[in-house]
């Protein structure tokens, strides 16, 4: 006989029938999910944000929704992440636009400048608009703190020393690049602002009120009314900044 043959059955010739698991502990193994639908779980840490991605994200709402509307709490939604995890990266909003102004004054590829000093200033400045006027909202950061990319001194320098170039001392040179530094924000702000309300379809009170001037109380004012919002929106900053340096470079004005 072998092995094999010498194990009993039970009586009457049945064999166990297997265990049932417990439907509870089935329920916490499948998930109540049917089999080949189970989704495996996420495990770890959720994956890192990177500066260069907070960077392009935060350029994004400022450009679409301005200076004012970019808080961390925002920025986070935009990149689908807690506001904890900016701060891995930046303290706060302050230190948020210091690293935008850093970020986008390292992109800037300055102008060739020439010889002539007045030419230089001209140059400068012209560049300084364009790269301003392409972002807005550093103006609005620029003129309300103290904030500002250190990459962009290069327009300081150089329009002050084109400045002392052409004839004027240290200080009235430092003076000249405020003046056009003012004229600069204050041209980009303000037309900024015309080009908007140009560019909606509705009358504005301004429209209103000039379409309808006293001819014999405001002749000139009135004689323009009707073309007003047009030439408000003009671009006429290099008209204007040539007027200004040559003024600035006068005889007389603070020149060594």
């Amino acid at each position: 006989m072998s092995p094999s043959s010498s194990r009993r059955e039970p009586s009457g010739g049945r064999t166990d029938a297997p265990r049932r698991t417990p439907s509870s502990t089935r329920a916490r193994t499948t998930g109540n999910q049917p089999s080949g639908e189970r989704k495996e779980r996420r495990t770890g840490r959720p994956a890192r944000i990177s500066r260069a991605e907070i960077v392009a994200a935060a350029h994004a709402v400022l450009d679409a929704e301005g200076v004012e509307k970019l808080t961390m709490r925002r920025l986070a939604t935009e990149l689908g992440c807690t506001p904890m995890a900016l701060y891995h990266h930046v303290r706060d909003k302050e230190d948020l636009l210091r690293v935008l102004l850093n970020d986008y004054a390292d992109q800037v590829a300055w102008p060739d400048l020439p010889d002539d000093p007045k030419q230089r200033i001209l140059v400068a400045a012209t560049a300084m608009h364009d790269v301003l006027a392409a972002r807005p909202w550093i103006v609005e950061v620029l003129t309300e703190g103290d904030l500002f990319g250190l990459s962009a001194l290069w327009f300081s320098e150089n329009i002050i020393d084109a400045a002392v170039a052409a004839g004027l001392t240290l200080d009235r040179a430092a003076h000249a690049y405020r003046a056009i530094w003012h004229y600069t924000a204050g041209e980009i702000l303000i037309r900024g602002n015309a080009v908007r309300r140009a560019a909606d379809e509705r009358p504005t009170y301004r429209d209103q009120v000039f379409a309808d001037l006293d001819p014999e109380t405001l002749p000139r004012l009135a004689e323009l009314g009707p073309r007003w919002a047009a030439l408000s929106a003009a671009d006429t900053y290099a008209d204007g900044l040539r007027a200004l340096v040559d003024g600035l470079l006068a005889p007389g004005s603070g020149r060594r």
